[in-house]
């Protein structure tokens, strides 16, 4: 995991950098950032166009293009490293229209009651708005 920045009470946004991490996550918090991760790191690689595909040296500077194209994939840690919330952002924390933002707690509960700070906090440190009515997507379900 890459460290992104901190959050108000000792919380600390990191980047999910691996599969292995998004596995993790996914038992931690009891829900599938995994498949996701997987899809969306599966897309980059099929967007990969080398400069020399025949070349031994093809695949020099695929992981930095996956890295440019891929979502964010975020954690929000405590103090004690325990998951409290996941974030998926777009590609380079961009703001890029049409793209789902999506922030959810431990079994894709609402994460603002309690981590609407530590939210506020990424979406300042990328420069976007991530307001619940956008980045929750079970927002309207019985509101």
């Amino acid at each position: 995991m890459q460290y992104v920045c901190d959050a108000p009470k000792g919380k600390t946004w990191f980047r999910i950098e691996t599969e292995g991490e998004a596995m993790h996550e996914s038992r931690l918090m009891g829900h599938t950032v995994e498949k996701y991760f997987r899809r969306e790191r599966e897309k980059a690689v099929q967007s990969w166009r080398p400069e020399r595909p025949n070349a031994i040296e093809r695949d020099i500077g695929l992981e930095a293009h996956i890295q440019r194209e891929m979502p964010l994939f975020l954690t929000l840690r405590d103090r004690e490293g325990n998951a409290l919330t996941t974030a998926m952002l777009p590609p380079g924390g961009k703001d890029r229209g049409g793209f789902r933002i999506i922030i959810v707690a431990a079994s894709n509960a609402d994460p603002y009651p309690q981590q609407d700070a530590a939210i506020a906090a990424l979406g300042a440190h990328f420069g976007l708005t991530l307001d619940r009515n956008r980045c929750f997507p079970y927002g309207r379900q019985g509101a």
